[in-house]
């Protein structure tokens, strides 16, 4: 339709997002906006918006007990986490397979109006509009838009792939003039 763009799926079509794994995830503002805090000397500062963005993201597995944190990384206008869903299988698997066997075609799947309980997709959904309470509620500014439509997420095949992962948010702040999600590099 003219004037309408199409929204690019980012999701692994029949991937079952609420099973066992190790996801990476990145959350961005809405326009890049920093309202974080900053990198000094490769070192991010928080302010006050950024500590109840990171106390919001640390608080997910107090309401969904099942979901461990790994490392995070709050920047100027996103972060990056790692979360690691617990149940049926191991941390790093591939998506296709659990125990030697692939994964049947009915996965369940998330729809518009049908969000998966313990899901990547309704983990993200909870802390965003949590943590969008609370910072809107600090600012004073209720209702406003504070994360961009969507996030990236990477389901972690691998060990080693866990600790390439790992090892990209820890050293975000010190690559922070190179990344894409600086608003001074587009």
């Amino acid at each position: 339709m003219p004037g309408h763009s199409i929204r690019k799926r980012d999701r692994l079509p029949g991937f079952d997002y609420g099973s066992p794994g190790a996801y990476f995830v990145t959350v961005c503002t809405h326009q890049r906006a920093c309202l974080f805090g900053g990198i000094v000397d490769g070192v991010m500062r928080l302010n006050a918006t950024g500590s109840l963005a990171q106390t919001s993201w640390l608080d997910i597995p107090r309401h969904f007990p099942d979901v461990e944190m790994d490392v995070l990384v709050v920047m100027p206008n996103h972060l990056h986490g790692i979360l690691t869903l617990h149940g049926r299988g191991t941390a790093c698997r591939a998506p296709t397979e659990a125990f030697g066997q692939p994964i049947a075609r009915s996965v369940p799947t998330e729809a518009f109006g049908r969000p998966l309980a313990g899901s990547i997709p309704t983990i993200i959904r909870s802390f965003k509009a949590a943590s969008a309470r609370q910072i809107n509620l600090q600012r004073g500014t209720p209702g406003a838009t504070l994360w961009q439509r969507g996030y990236y997420e990477h389901i972690i095949r691998t060990p080693s792939g866990l600790d390439r992962l790992r090892r990209h948010i820890e050293s975000n702040p010190v690559r922070w003039e190179l990344d894409r999600e600086n608003a001074m590099n587009t």
